[in-house]
C-alpha cells in the first residue's frame, strides 16, 4: 500500500475513534466550568483590563493619563471585552456548581463571603435574578465594546463604572449579601450620557 494512503488510512481511523468516544461521553461524564473557574479565568482578568485601560494619576511628577494608544491595544481591549461578554453568557447559559470538589470560594477567608454551598443555596433561590445579574453584565460589556469600537476612552472610563456596578450587584445578592464584602474599584455609580 501507499505510505501516504496507509498514513492517511491510519489518520482517519484515529478521528474516527476520537469522534466515537466523545459521542459516547454523556454531558455528566465531562465536567463544566464552574461559577468561580468562570470568574477567575475570564471575568476577572477582562474586567481587570478594561479598568486599567483608562486612568488618572497624580503623582509629584504631575498628571498622568492612561489611555489606549494605537490599533493593537484597541484590538487588546476590544479581545478583553468581548470575553467579558461571552463569559457573563456562560455564567446565565445554564446552572453550574459555584466551585467543584467542595473548594472553598475565593475570599472565603474574608469576614461576611458566604461558603460554596451557601452562594450554591442563595442562587439556587433566585435563579432568575442570578441570571438578570449576569444578563447585566453581558450588557455593560457590550456597552464596552461599543466604547472600543468608537475608541471613545472616556465613554469606556464610564462603562468600567456600569461593569463594576453589575459585579457589585450579583456579588451582594450572592457572594456577599450580609457584609460590606472586598471594596468595589469605583467609589460611586457612574452614569453614561443619555442612561438613567
Amino acid at each position: 500500500m501507499n505510505p501516504r494512503i496507509k498514513a492517511a488510512a491510519a489518520a482517519a481511523a484515529s478521528v474516527s475513534a476520537a469522534l466515537s468516544l466523545l459521542a459516547a461521553c454523556t454531558p455528566s461524564e465531562a465536567p463544566q466550568p464552574s461559577i468561580q473557574d468562570i470568574m477567575a479565568t475570564i471575568v476577572d482578568p477582562s474586567a481587570d483590563a478594561l479598568w486599567d485601560a483608562v486612568s488618572t494619576e497624580v503623582t509629584a511628577l504631575g498628571v498622568e493619563e492612561k489611555r489606549p494608544r494605537g490599533d493593537a491595544e484597541w484590538r487588546t481591549l476590544r479581545a478583553r471585552a468581548a470575553t467579558l461578554a461571552e463569559g457573563a453568557r456562560l455564567l446565565a447559559d445554564r446552572e453550574r456548581p459555584v466551585t467543584h470538589g467542595g473548594r472553598q470560594v475565593e475570599d472565603a477567608h474574608v469576614a461576611g463571603v458566604l461558603p460554596a454551598h451557601e452562594v450554591e443555596k442563595a442562587i439556587g433561590a433566585d435563579r432568575p435574578g442570578f441570571e438578570a445579574r449576569a444578563r447585566d453584565l453581558q450588557q455593560a460589556a457590550g456597552e464596552a465594546l461599543a466604547a472600543i469600537d468608537a475608541r471613545n476612552a472616556d465613554r469606556l472610563l464610564v462603562v468600567g463604572g456600569q461593569i463594576d456596578q453589575a459585579c457589585e450587584r450579583c456579588h451582594q445578592s450572592f457572594w456577599y449579601p450580609a457584609a460590606e464584602g472586598p471594596k468595589a474599584k469605583w467609589p460611586a455609580p457612574l452614569k453614561a450620557a443619555g442612561r438613567p
